[in-house]
């Protein structure tokens, strides 16, 4: 009877520990730097806030403008919505965290902010690749531009990208719902990100990795491959230039796209390989990273196009005018 009655007693043990599910996570942060959590907040707040005025002055600026309502311009339009959802899916309860320690986040919560932030910074890649897209038809087949990218191509090129985003990333929080967290449901991190809660699942956790690998590559791989693929088409035809003035302006309406691959491309790149294969890197430099990526591209962005983009910057300049004159 006593044996029995271990038996079950083990059974049950072993039931609750691997059938966990915690209704909240507690956030940690960053880990060791806890005491300069207000600190660190002051930066954080300023470039979101910077981020916020500049993709909205972006959006306002090519939406009142007739004469930007090109495809570069809408695809720019649409990567600034998904740099705000990014950013403000993560930034306020990371702000709240550093401010008044507010570090639980609600299971559904949480799941909902790695759906958001992995599947618009997937959509944000698409749009990388449609202004390359963009970029390859106006060098490469000038004459044709106006008829190959009509608004309603540039709509529908759009759409799709938002719908793969959204079906190769809605898994993710299911992947996530089935497993078990008999470990801890402390999370060493500012924002709920996919690989941060498969390290601390208590079950086998394999398919879910390769399959996060593989959505990767599906999205972020291939499209960094083809915009290559794209720039080397485009340097092939601006090398057969007549001219160096030809060449240097026709590379120079690149310039910009360039500049927001590299910002956006370098952080993503570096910390979706730190987390999974990056087994040295320090936990304070994996998140510094990650919050880099999901801060600077944003308010960068706006910037690079609006300082090096002529009709963006004049009109800038002219609401900026009104509104001083006005006040």
């Amino acid at each position: 009877m006593k044996k029995n009655l271990r038996h079950l007693t083990l059974v049950m043990s072993v039931y609750n520990k691997s059938d966990v599910h915690p209704s909240t996570f507690i956030l940690i942060g960053i880990p060791g730097l806890e005491a300069a959590h207000m600190w660190i907040s002051i930066p954080f707040c300023t470039v979101y806030i910077l981020a916020l005025v500049g993709n909205c002055s972006l959006l306002f600026i090519i939406k009142t403008d007739s004469s930007l309502h090109e495809p570069m311009y809408l695809f720019l339009c649409m990567l600034a919505v998904a740099d705000l959802v990014v950013c403000t899916t993560a930034v306020p309860k990371l702000l709240s965290l550093f401010w008044f320690h507010d570090r639980e986040i609600s299971f559904e919560a949480c799941l909902t902010q790695i759906f958001l932030i992995h599947s618009c910074s997937t959509m944000e890649s698409g749009f990388f690749l449609a202004m390359a897209f963009d970029r390859y038809v106006a060098i490469c087949n000038p004459l044709r531009h106006s008829a190959i990218l009509t608004h309603t191509v540039t709509g529908r090129i759009g759409l799709a990208v938002v719908l793969r985003g959204i079906a190769l990333l809605s898994p993710h929080p299911f992947l996530l719902n089935w497993l078990p967290y008999c470990k801890t449901n402390i999370i060493s991190h500012t924002y709920c990100e996919f690989m941060a809660l498969i390290k601390i699942a208590c079950a086998e956790t394999r398919f879910r990795r390769v399959y996060s690998l593989v959505v990767a590559f599906l999205t972020g791989g291939v499209d960094f491959i083809l915009i290559i693929c794209s720039y080397v088409l485009i340097l092939n035809t601006v090398f057969h230039l007549p001219s160096k003035d030809a060449r240097l302006k026709t590379l120079g309406t690149c310039g910009s796209h360039v500049c927001v691959i590299l910002v956006s491309y370098t952080p993503a790149f570096f910390s979706f390989l730190t987390h999974r294969f990056g087994h040295k890197v320090t936990p304070p430099v994996h998140i510094f990273v990650a919050n880099i990526y999901l801060l600077v591209p944003p308010m960068v962005n706006p910037i690079i196009y609006g300082v090096r983009t002529k009709n963006i910057r004049n009109r800038f300049l002219k609401v900026f005018r009104f509104a001083k004159f006005t006040n």
